[in-house]
């Protein structure tokens, strides 16, 4: 029995405490994601289903999903080079040639190793003059520093330009500076001690920052100071000001930079929050935005996607599995159905 046939009929709080049990086991990818190590992994019966599955009279596009979405990504990438060594055919062209429209996105995401299709989404945005601001913040903003770091070398790689080339030939003004300074990732770590006196040196600076000085000052803080430092400095200011942070960024930010800004915050107050408005943003077009979907879902999916679909239906009152299959249709469904995992009683 498959892991999505396993789960589906689970509640969110059942689903989490499943995991639970394997906490210690799985530190490098973390609890709270709804896809973990397949426990019966066989790489050859793998490799079998899926040749059965391209080879048959039709492609059983069921046998693709239930194999690629019950996977992680390392066994997904185990399973690309052996289908190789085996048959002398690469998996990826196999499965294009096989599938088409939103179900071969969704499976061309699922066998790129992260750090490449991170690079792919970057320059895509990148090129795209509607989505940097909201794309390449998504990416640059919450990935781990490694994560990160990969991303960039194989962007340089493939692309043949470092992505702060690309990012000052396609952007400009606070939006430039704010993308290039999350490009270095150079954003301070967590620490245990808290520094109340900085708290309040990064409250006051960002009160007083006026004019010219004031774009540096809020892109320094909000790019360079830890996360949880941050969430503190968030509620000093309110306290001071009467009003929320990102109501004085809505006053004296405007366009590329305000919306990078408002996403910025937003990510540094509640990741997964941030992440449930971007789905449910995506879900409420008139045609489901289905890479932001496919995007979201494979990426979060081993990291905390339990914890996005918890704040989902806090927030909007209705479950992240019965949102996409009230709005997602065609084959794809099953694969994004399939990721999310499970209905939230």
């Amino acid at each position: 029995m498959s892991v999505t046939s396993e789960k589906t009929g689970l509640s969110l709080t059942q689903e989490i405490l499943s995991h639970l049990g394997l906490a210690n086991k799985t530190a490098a990818w973390g609890t709270l994601g709804t896809l973990r190590t397949f426990v019966s992994f066989s790489v050859d019966k793998d490799v079998q289903r899926l040749l059965r599955a391209i080879a048959g009279q039709g492609v059983d596009h069921t046998a693709i999903v239930d194999v690629l979405t019950n996977r992680n990504r390392e066994q997904r990438q185990l399973i690309s080079r052996a289908f190789q060594e085996r048959t002398q055919q690469d998996l990826l062209k196999s499965l294009q040639a096989a599938l088409s429209g939103n179900l071969e996105r969704i499976v061309v995401a699922l066998l790129l190793p992260a750090a490449h299709f991170d690079a792919q989404e970057l320059r895509t945005a990148l090129k795209n003059s509607g989505s940097a601001e909201d794309v390449v913040v998504e990416i640059l903003a919450t990935r781990t520093p490694p994560q990160l770091q990969e991303c960039l070398t194989v962007y340089k790689h493939d692309f043949q330009v470092k992505v702060e080339e690309d990012i000052k030939s396609e952007t400009s003004g606070t939006l430039q500076d704010l993308l290039l300074s999350l490009a270095k990732g150079g954003r301070e770590s967590y620490s245990e001690i808290i520094d109340y006196n900085l708290a309040e040196q990064d409250v006051q600076a960002l009160k007083g920052a006026t004019g010219i000085g004031i774009e540096e000052t809020w892109v320094l803080i909000l790019t360079q100071r830890n996360p949880e430092h941050l969430v503190r400095v968030f509620d000093q200011y309110q306290r001071c000001t009467g009003h929320e942070l990102e109501h004085t960024v809505r006053n004296c930010f405007h366009g590329d930079a305000q919306m990078a800004l408002l996403s910025l915050a937003s990510v540094i107050r509640n990741t997964a929050l941030y992440f449930a408005d971007k789905l449910h943003q995506a879900l409420q077009e008139t045609e489901p935005n289905y890479q932001t979907l496919m995007r979201i879902l494979i990426s979060r999916s081993e990291t905390d996607l339990l914890s996005i679909r918890a704040e989902f239906k806090k927030k909007f009152g209705k479950s992240l599995y019965s949102s996409l299959q009230g709005a997602v249709k065609g084959d794809c469904q099953l694969a994004l159905l399939a990721l999310c995992r499970a209905e939230d009683l």
